[in-house]
């Protein structure tokens, strides 16, 4: 098992453990409490909650991923496997690999999956067929479907149905080890977002940072929910995985309090990251020509909102906001190279810069 609080275990290690430990129920293991797994890295040796027979040629095992230092929706959930044993009757593999209840199903192009096949990714895969693969009797064949009674309703609150995962969450992992949400894995899970609009040919995408700018962006723009890309908090890397697709150009569309840190040349937004909304608000506002008394007003603001309220007043709010817009893109420019269409928003969709391009 991981050694610290900031490490875990995949899914695809879960269901792993769950596969072998139905297995050797199969073949005449009892009580089985504990599974050595071996994962691309390392073995890991994983608990496994409950087995049971179903048959002389069938058995489940159910197990769970453990806390870790990660808002990891998963954790806590039941992953099941149910092996049966068949006579092989081609050279095909011994072990086939299928999802059952909660494991999503692949409805778009563009991931590591092909559409129409279960969500249990190649790594994960890979691992159940060399862990398996050696313990099935010469001459039969193993059919795994791995399940999760919850997935579908754990789904909702992942990224899979604006991917076009439907119907339950992913099998995933690369290394067998889940590490924390500011992690490449992480990383990896967004961009994908990317990946499924370039497969599906779908053009004038729209980058806003999370689900409040998406709620928006449908509301005020003339987009489908396809077109939309979240970038959470990782701006700049999901900026630059676009450049190196060959995306050029998009639209970047938000709240006023979260995309204004990318004018002052931040491109991780996360407050523990950096901060710096009022220092470049105050800085923007004087270059439009606000005086000293206001200057100090807005520095002492708590919000983004109650700062455009000030501008507002002194109805210079869009010369400011389209001079913030024009810092944004001239940002974007020297780094990634890309022309951004830069739409800023308060928390009611209402537009504060006109400076924009696309059709509103």
């Amino acid at each position: 098992m991981t050694n610290d609080n900031y490490t875990g275990i995949t899914t695809g290690t879960i269901a792993t453990a769950c596969s072998l430990a139905a297995l050797d129920t199969i073949l005449g293991t009892s009580d089985i409490a504990c599974v050595e797994v071996e994962t691309p890295k390392n073995t890991l040796d994983i608990l496994i909650d409950k087995c049971e027979s179903i048959s002389d040629e069938s058995a489940c095992a159910v197990a769970h991923k453990n806390p870790y230092n990660d808002p990891d929706v998963t954790v806590g959930l039941d992953i099941v496997s149910t092996v049966e044993l068949f006579d092989k009757t081609d050279e095909t593999s011994n072990v086939i690999i299928t999802g059952g209840e909660g494991v999503g199903l692949i409805t778009k192009p563009g991931l590591q999956i092909p559409v129409g096949d279960y969500a249990i990714n190649p790594i994960p895969r890979q691992m159940i067929i060399k862990n398996l693969s050696s313990k099935i009797p010469e001459g039969k064949v193993a059919k795994v479907t791995i399940s999760i009674p919850e997935g579908k309703n754990i789904a909702k609150k992942t990224m899979n149905p604006k991917l076009g995962i439907i119907d339950g969450i992913s099998i995933l992992g690369t290394t067998g080890i889940a590490r924390s949400m500011s992690s490449d894995a992480y990383k990896n899970s967004i961009v994908k977002q990317i990946d499924v609009a370039i497969a599906s040919n779908i053009d004038n995408l729209v980058f806003v940072p999370g689900n409040i700018g998406e709620k928006l962006a449908l509301n005020k723009l003339n987009v489908k929910k396809e077109q939309i890309i979240q970038t959470g908090n990782f701006v700049g890397f999901m900026f630059e995985e676009a450049a190196k697709r060959g995306i050029k150009e998009f639209t970047f569309f938000g709240h006023m309090g979260k995309v204004i840190k990318v004018a002052g040349g931040i491109f991780d937004t996360k407050h523990a990251v950096a901060d710096g909304r009022r220092e470049i608000m105050v800085a923007h506002a004087a270059l439009c020509g606000v005086d000293i008394k206001h200057l100090q007003m807005l520095f002492d603001s708590k919000t983004t909102d109650d700062m455009m309220s000030i501008l507002d007043e002194l109805e210079v709010s869009v010369e400011v906001s389209n001079s913030i817009a024009q810092a944004i893109k001239d940002r974007c420019m020297q780094r990634f190279e890309l022309d951004l269409d830069v739409i800023l928003v308060d928390m009611q969709g209402n537009y504060l810069n006109d400076n924009m391009e696309m059709e509103k």
